[in-house]
């Protein structure tokens, strides 16, 4: 009986592992599903207040693969308070991104502490964390398959992250990814007390030079009744990006050295 005991342990721990697996071979798959050595894009982040009154932004964000990872800058065109602000994020394996702002109010540039990750993205309902979950290393979370349901039509694996950084500002995340696009196109984030407080959904994805691309994203912030919308108004695969738009000097400049 010992024996038997013993045997149905192991392949019970096996299969946890084998489901461990597939839940992180999942969430990186999603993560890395669109290959390009480049990505530029237009967008409108449109800001809807508890009122329903709304304000709207123009930004350009330009990405692009490094020796150590993503590097992503955005530049705010309008309106005039939030014009020429840059923010540069620089991807860093296995730890925190390094993470750059320039406003022009002050003049100068201040470097965003990991300690800040849970702090308004411009006034957005996107922390700075939340800027950079896109690009995330799935290696910092432990991912768990909780189960498969359909979503609006679409076939989902349900996984749940839980960060193996406990000072990072969510307890966990759960998320719900196509079967077959790898897209995400539901996310839940709880906080340290284990509430949900935000929610993350993907309204419209079309087909831009061969790859499935979300073009309107929503931000919830469930506890205080507001959201903001992404409109991708513009995306571009593969153009040319100067390395010296991702550099320290183009935050307080706009000109690539």
């Amino acid at each position: 009986m010992r024996k038997n005991i013993s045997l149905v342990g192991l392949f019970f721990t096996a299969c946890l592992l084998v489901y461990a697996q597939d839940a992180q071979s999942i969430v990186r798959s999603s993560r890395d599903r669109i290959t390009a050595d480049t990505v530029s894009s237009r967008s409108r982040m449109v800001i809807t207040a508890k009122d329903g009154s709304t304000s709207e932004r123009v930004l350009d964000q330009y990405s692009k693969e490094g020796p150590r990872g993503d590097r992503t800058i955005i530049v705010f065109q309008r309106p005039v308070s939030v014009a020429n602000t840059r923010f540069l994020t620089m991807e860093n394996p296995g730890g925190s991104d390094d993470r750059w702002i320039f406003l022009p109010s002050l003049g100068k540039i201040r470097r965003i502490a990991a300690s800040e990750g849970s702090g308004s993205f411009m006034g957005t309902d996107f922390s700075y964390d939340d800027i950079s979950s896109a690009s995330r290393d799935a290696d910092l979370d432990t991912h768990t398959l909780l189960r498969e349901e359909t979503l609006s039509g679409h076939p989902c694996y349900v996984i749940e992250s839980v960060p193996k950084d406990r000072s990072y500002q969510y307890s966990k995340m759960v998320q719900w990814v196509d079967k077959g696009s790898s897209i995400s196109y539901k996310l839940e984030l709880y906080d340290r007390r284990g509430t949900l407080v935000k929610q993350v959904d993907i309204l419209e994805t079309k087909e831009v030079q061969g790859r499935e691309t979300p073009t309107v994203t929503r931000m919830s912030t469930l506890s205080a009744g507001t959201s903001t919308t992404i409109y991708m108004d513009i995306i571009k695969y593969d153009d040319p990006i100067p390395e010296g738009v991702f550099t320290v000097n183009y935050l307080e400049t706009g000109r690539p050295r």
